[in-house]
């Protein structure tokens, strides 16, 4: 790593204040549990659940040097440049889209490279939840430790929607909000655990998925094309293949259909601007290839849960 990056340990300034609920923790390190918290979930037998934000867009490094007892699942809420390293060898280095899931076993040291601001969801699982999960899964117990020792990113269209459900989830009750946050990180984990379990069966029903390098090929295109009208027939050919054949590989690679993730880069280079720009909605919408305010507005609320301008006053106001 170059010395020119940030690093912990190193004042969180980009930090985000905590914006959902509370039993939802706040990272002050990336990857690491608050030491309170990590015994009470551990007595309790819980997954813990932390975010980590990152606002600015220049690089910056995190080491975690791994786990002692816990699995750490990463959940990306969305879209994020990284080179990331898993046992001291380069796992990923590229875009990874919204919704991509990393697990990482005890004792496995990590760090990664942050090129664009991320927003990530860490869910720490012990041996004593995986152990339950399983059980409850296939009605029998597991045979010695279980580890989930495939570090390989899981596009799961399921663990997406399971990880925005935590999100956006917001409740005055704070007992009402644990129950949920433990109900949806158990499910969460158990989804896992049973892709761990069953993936032999699954991997010799599914069809390829896109390989990476014409996976980059399609980003580079989508973000250099994002203010046009982009129909899938253009982006199948970004990367070589025709419409049919397309389609199904994008989405064993991304767990998402092709409109959808265009859609989701709209909104996330419409957040850019509306952030960064003094554009009004309507410019905004237009230079991310909407062609009514209207369509852009219900586009971004279905994404982000707010209009566009509500979200750009409340950002603005948090600067």
């Amino acid at each position: 790593m170059t010395s020119s990056l940030l690093s912990y340990p190193e004042p969180c300034a980009d930090i985000a204040p905590q914006r959902i609920a509370s039993s939802i923790d706040t990272e002050d390190q990336w990857r690491s549990l608050r030491a309170h918290h990590a015994q009470s979930h551990r007595q309790q037998g819980n997954v813990l659940v932390s975010r980590w934000t990152r606002n600015i867009t220049t690089p910056f490094e995190v080491v975690n040097h791994g786990n002692e007892s816990d699995h750490c699942i990463g959940l990306s809420l969305k879209c994020v440049s990284l080179t990331f390293h898993h046992a001291g060898r380069r796992l990923m280095q590229g875009r990874v889209t919204a919704g991509a899931v990393q697990v990482t076993a005890p004792a496995v040291p990590v760090s990664a490279v942050f090129e664009s601001p991320a927003d990530v969801l860490h869910l720490f699982a012990s041996q004593q939840v995986l152990a339950e999960c399983y059980e409850d899964l296939f009605q029998r117990p597991h045979a010695g430790d279980i580890v989930l020792g495939d570090p390989k990113l899981i596009r799961d269209p399921a663990l997406d929607r399971l990880g925005q459900a935590l999100v956006v989830s917001r409740t005055d009750d704070a007992a009402l909000d644990k129950v949920f946050t433990e109900s949806v990180g158990l499910a969460i984990v158990s989804r896992i655990v049973a892709r761990q379990f069953t993936a032999s069966n699954t991997r010799n029903r599914e069809g390829a998925a896109l390989p990476q390098w014409r996976m980059n090929r399609v980003i580079e295109y989508i973000d250099a094309h994002l203010s046009e009208a982009i129909g899938l027939a253009d982006i199948a050919a970004s990367a070589g293949f025709t419409r049919m054949h397309f389609a199904a590989q994008f989405r064993r690679a991304t767990g998402l259909r092709p409109h959808e993730y265009l859609l989701r880069r709209r909104i996330e280079h419409a957040q850019h601007l509306l952030l960064n720009s003094k554009h009004n909605v309507f410019d905004v919408a237009l230079s991310c290839g909407f062609r009514s305010q209207a369509h852009f507005t219900t586009v971004f609320k279905r994404f982000v849960g707010e209009t566009p301008y509500c979200w750009r006053m409340k950002a603005n106001g948090a600067q």
